[in-house]
């Protein structure tokens, strides 16, 4: 990415942030049945959206990886699987602080919740594969395969609360069921989020990019 972009991005990204900040903790009014820890939710969600575009993202540089061979696609695939799990680690701990006044755990094996933590162990198994391979383009390959296949968990983890009845509210969002400064809140959060994703992605994948031509060239020499 050229620079400049790079630099407006962060700016965008910064300030959408602190926007989303005030919103959550000075604008937005108190919900009154789950009072201030409600406020989580507006964490809680673009963490977990951030957990699933993250992997829509390795599953499509896995397949391209694979068809084309070029390390370009797998840097990306791996530096997203980076965020992923960060993310989806902040959506399982975020959500237990959520659960436990709400729900009196701080965990469930809830369809959605479960769902979720599939998702941490498949982007675990994502790296795990890399160690264990040896070769380094092996674990590549191996990694492209459980990015293409543990997609099949991302429909259920979407669809959960329409399949299975569970305590995970469902369709909320989408369903009228927030207030509008409770949906601006969210929106403005999810718009922070996705565009954070999209620096620390570019970031991280020119030094993926840059570690790998570094090891090409102790190879050669």
């Amino acid at each position: 990415m050229d620079p400049m972009r790079r630099y407006i991005l962060s700016g965008l990204s910064l300030v959408l942030m602190l926007l989303a900040l005030y919103l959550i903790f000075v604008y937005v009014p108190t919900e009154k049945e789950m009072g201030i820890v409600q406020r989580i939710f507006y964490l809680m969600v673009p963490m977990g959206w951030l957990a699933l575009l993250s992997f829509i993202v390795v599953f499509i540089a896995s397949i391209v990886f694979l068809a084309k061979k070029q390390s370009g696609w797998d840097a990306l695939a791996y530096s997203s699987a980076e965020i992923g799990l960060v993310a989806t680690t902040g959506a399982l701990v975020v959500g237990s602080l959520w659960a436990r006044p709400i729900w009196g755990v701080w965990w469930t094996w809830e369809p959605r919740l479960t769902a979720t933590l599939v998702l941490w162990f498949i982007y675990v198994a994502y790296f795990m594969v890399r160690s264990f391979a040896g070769e380094e383009s092996r674990g590549a390959r191996f990694a492209a395969v459980i990015g293409i296949v543990g997609f099949v968990d991302l429909p259920i983890v979407v669809l959960a609360t329409t399949l299975w009845r569970g305590m995970h509210p469902g369709g909320v969002i989408f369903s009228g069921g927030l207030a509008p400064s409770m949906l601006l809140t969210l929106l403005v959060s999810l718009a922070a989020f996705t565009v954070l994703y999209v620096v620390l992605l570019m970031t991280r994948c020119s030094l993926r990019n840059a570690e790998t031509t570094i090891k090409q060239i102790k190879v050669n020499t």
